[in-house]
């Protein structure tokens, strides 16, 4: 099953934007789903990665490289 925004249409990226409130000019929407579709991939990798003994950014203190949770 492919999801939606795999083969996205410049029309129904239009369609898309309009429903957010966002009206797209025509000769942008093709440029829109070309980078929803990018987007798209990207997230789609990042949720394959294991990050299971990444600690939660929550405990990290920036410029300091200490995290707060105890290991």
């Amino acid at each position: 099953m492919s999801h939606p925004l795999t083969d996205l249409a410049p029309p129904e990226a239009a369609r898309w934007a309009a429903r957010a409130g966002l009206p797209l000019p025509a000769d942008r929407h093709a440029a829109v789903a070309a980078t929803a579709q990018h987007i798209h991939a990207v997230v789609s990798v990042l949720r394959e990665l294991d990050f299971a003994d990444t600690l939660p950014a929550a405990s990290y203190r920036a410029g300091e490289g200490k995290s707060d949770a105890a290991v």
